[in-house]
């Protein structure tokens, strides 16, 4: 049989490189007669650029900017050809921030600044078209750092530079000078479709798993309204209700007001990394589709990685088992999104376990499951 294992990755312990060679190995060891290909995927997130480095080869560049809470990170990009892919969350990335500091007064200030250093290396790299993942920020400042990095400083009504962070737009009234990126075509990639503001906006929904409490998120929102005005003469019309907009704490406005055009990250990486045909030889072949990322639950019903995996392979007739470090969605719910069969590490080997090691656990979850499914 061929198995194709195209998982995400697992939250913070495991990339997708990692979690499809632990599922490989695993499954190889209890069924080394199958043909095992591993095609691992990413959305716009954490792991995108690690992803299409592995599919397309490319020149990855590596250079220190400005992280999220202002201080030096080590961020990367990856070029291929005249096109270069970046991932915001390699500069302004969550995990750039430890639990301990995400906290209200890290929301308010923390800063793309990064993200435009990057964009901006890229430019004189000589890249004519650029794909910028968005998710897993740590940010909720509109892009307005990235857009300072680029050229564009935010400033007040004297025209004074305004400080890092989400919070200080409340006082912008205008750009100090304009982002330097004449000649390249941007696309924003990215799988969540919030708008800039309200309830489902960028602040609301994304600003408390960075920290912001209420009164913070009402603050956030209130200062992303002005800001709103003020890409509108730089976009040349309001962004503020498209689609992406709120996406990796508004920087996809940004993006929008520089004319960027919106794809999704999960099906531009689908489509780059040869997904669709892996699983058509595997349905040629009578095999199946393995899938996972660390929480299988509600969410990952909502249009994901594995619910477009599980897809994929209900639309050739192959089955779709999911692998994933906690299962909390039902037998019901799962096979209304196309897959036959999902088994948490968690589940089979305890939390402590999972955590402990998870490569390890996870190889093993694929040996005890590819016996049922193995001819």
């Amino acid at each position: 049989m061929r198995i194709v294992v195209a998982p995400d990755s697992f939250g913070g312990t495991l990339s997708a490189g990692e979690a499809a060679t632990a599922i490989a190995e695993g499954w190889r060891r209890a069924a080394p007669g199958d043909d095992v290909r591993i095609v691992p995927l990413a959305d716009g997130g954490t792991g995108f650029a690690e992803v299409l480095h592995t599919a397309l080869g490319g020149t990855v560049h590596t250079l220190e900017v400005t992280g999220p809470l202002g201080d030096p990170v080590t961020g990367s990009w990856l070029q291929v050809g005249d096109t270069g892919y970046l991932e915001c969350a390699s500069a302004c990335g969550l995990h750039h921030v430890a639990r301990e500091d995400r906290v209200p007064g890290v929301a308010r200030t923390a800063t793309t600044y990064g993200v435009g250093e990057l964009m901006a290396h890229a430019r004189s790299a000589g890249v004519r078209r650029l794909v910028v993942g968005l998710g897993g920020s740590a940010t909720t400042d509109g892009g307005a750092g990235m857009l300072a990095a680029l050229g564009a400083t935010p400033v007040d009504v004297d025209g004074l530079p305004l400080p890092p962070g989400g919070a200080a737009l409340a006082l912008c009234d205008r750009f100090d000078g304009a982002p330097a990126l004449a000649g390249i075509e941007l696309v924003a990639a990215s799988d969540v479709d919030n708008p800039l503001l309200g309830r489902h906006g960028a602040a609301a929904v994304f600003g408390p798993q960075k920290g912001a409490d209420d009164a913070t998120v009402t603050e956030l929102d209130a200062a992303l309204a002005v800001f709103a005005g003020v890409l509108e003469p730089l976009a040349g019309r309001d962004v503020r209700d498209d689609a992406a907009a709120g996406a990796a704490g508004g920087l996809g406005a940004a993006l929008l007001a520089l004319g960027a055009r919106v794809e999704s990250g999960a099906g531009l990486v689908r489509e780059l990394v040869g997904l669709d045909a892996e699983l058509d030889a595997a349905a040629a072949d009578g095999g199946l589709a393995v899938t996972g990322e660390g929480s299988f639950d509600w969410q990952s019903l909502r249009g994901k990685l594995i619910t477009a995996v599980a897809r994929g392979a209900a639309e050739r007739g192959i089955p779709c088992v999911v692998l994933a470090g906690q299962v909390d969605v039902g037998r019901r719910e799962a096979a209304a999104a196309g897959v036959d069969s999902a088994h948490g590490v968690a589940d089979e080997f305890g939390l402590e376990a999972s955590m402990a090691d998870p490569a390890g656990t996870l190889a093993d979850l694929a040996a005890h499951v590819a016996p049922r499914w193995s001819r």
